[in-house]
């Protein structure tokens, strides 16, 4: 099954965790995929796994926190696809820190990233899907903007902030056709969880209803099933991929 089949897909973050498994993914059921990241390294690798199984892929080395840098990339991926369909607001990080102990540097780094990175993309993507007549935008929030989290100020102000956007945004471009959604992912085993304690993950495991943490492809095909036409009438959602965390 193709259900990708000649669509052009951006995946911001793509060069490692889960935009990478999205990537793959999407590439195998016939995505052009379109890599946003900072990671050079990553993109070339991601990019040469796809090519490696026949299927197009490119990388770019995008600062989704700088406008100019988004718009010259977005309009970079039309010369080179033709066109964009999708769009994964993936790219995200962690400045974890108590209030008390959390810089103004690292509050402003985690929403010119996580919060003000998704609104660029969209902004320099939304005038294509509006020519288009359709497009689809997923953006990656967290349950920890559901359910709060200690020392994660920064991260949840962030990701309650795209929560907010994919609910505006599915109203306010309806009329055009495009459909927008969110997947919160839980406790996911990525590079980026990797930094969190031993001790915090054991207590959040304990705390899913499932008693594990999730895997990147489960979220991937999570972000898969609300990109496709699958989930044609779907939209403002904010699908929790936790394995029961928030019930």
């Amino acid at each position: 099954m193709e259900r990708f089949r000649d669509k052009v897909v951006i995946i911001t973050g793509g060069a490692g965790g889960i935009g990478r498994e999205t990537a793959l993914l999407i590439s195998e059921e016939g995505g052009k995929v379109a890599i946003f990241d900072m990671n050079e390294i990553g993109l070339k690798e991601v990019e040469d796994t796809i090519k490696s199984r026949g299927r197009n892929c490119k990388g770019y080395k995008v600062d989704v926190s700088d406008f100019e840098i988004v718009q010259d990339a977005v309009n970079k991926v039309v010369e080179d696809f033709g066109k964009i369909d999708v769009l994964v607001n993936n790219a995200g990080i962690t400045r974890d820190n108590f209030l008390t102990k959390m810089s103004v540097e690292d509050w402003n780094k985690v929403i010119s990233i996580n919060l003000t990175g998704t609104f660029n993309c969209t902004k320099a993507v939304i005038p294509y899907m509006y020519e288009n007549g359709s497009g689809v935008i997923i953006n990656v929030a967290s349950v920890v903007a559901i359910y709060g989290n200690i020392g994660q100020t920064n991260y949840i102000a962030s990701k309650a902030g795209v929560i907010g956007l994919t609910k505006g945004w599915a109203k306010e471009f309806s009329k055009k056709g495009i459909r927008v959604n969110a997947v919160a992912p839980g406790f996911i085993k990525t590079p980026m969880t990797e930094k969190v304690p031993e001790k915090v993950i054991d207590f959040m495991v304990s705390r899913t209803p499932l008693g594990r943490m999730g895997e990147t492809e489960e979220v991937a095909k999570a972000i898969l099933f609300l990109s496709s036409d699958d989930a044609s009438f779907i939209t403002g959602v904010i699908l929790n991929v936790d394995g029961g965390l928030v019930v």
